[in-house]
């Protein structure tokens, strides 16, 4: 991957905090770093719009899940409730981020994908905001594609 692609990494809250790092495109980084933000753009973003049809569709987005990788690419799903009943959609995981921080609703990865691509941390104390960021330029620093093939 060229070095200015964007990388979207996120941590388990528990158990062993192992960071998952997800090659993304430029448009869906922008959308999930608008809603990390609060920025709020004058015409709606289409994960914007998504979060609006669930609304209007009557569909409650309960939470994404990060469920594997084949080939390097990553496949995520939307779990929804409606009138229906529930409902499963696959999206990818930059698309699925963006709408769950939207909506506020909780993010997963399997255990499975967790155990086959996840990369451990170190979490003895609680770090401090330059910790984290050394921590995290030191992970991009020596992050290689090979890292992440299944």
């Amino acid at each position: 991957m060229p070095s200015n692609t964007p990388v979207l990494m996120l941590r388990e809250s528990g158990g062993n905090r192992r960071m998952l790092a997800i090659y993304i495109g430029g448009p869906e980084a922008s959308s999930i770093h608008f809603a990390l933000e609060g920025i709020t753009p004058e015409r709606p973003l289409t994960h914007d719009l998504f979060v609006s049809l669930f609304g209007v569709v009557e569909a409650e987005l309960r939470s994404i899940v990060i469920t594997e990788v084949v080939d390097s690419t990553y496949f995520a799903e939307l779990h929804l409730k409606g009138s229906g009943g529930e409902r499963i959609v696959s999206c990818r995981p930059s698309d699925a981020v963006a709408v769950a921080l939207r909506a506020g609703v909780p993010m997963y990865a399997t255990e499975a994908l967790m155990d086959e691509v996840g990369k451990a941390t170190t979490m003895t104390h609680v770090d401090t905001e330059e910790e984290i960021l050394d921590e995290f330029r030191d992970f991009i620093d020596n992050i290689r594609p090979e890292d992440f093939q299944g």
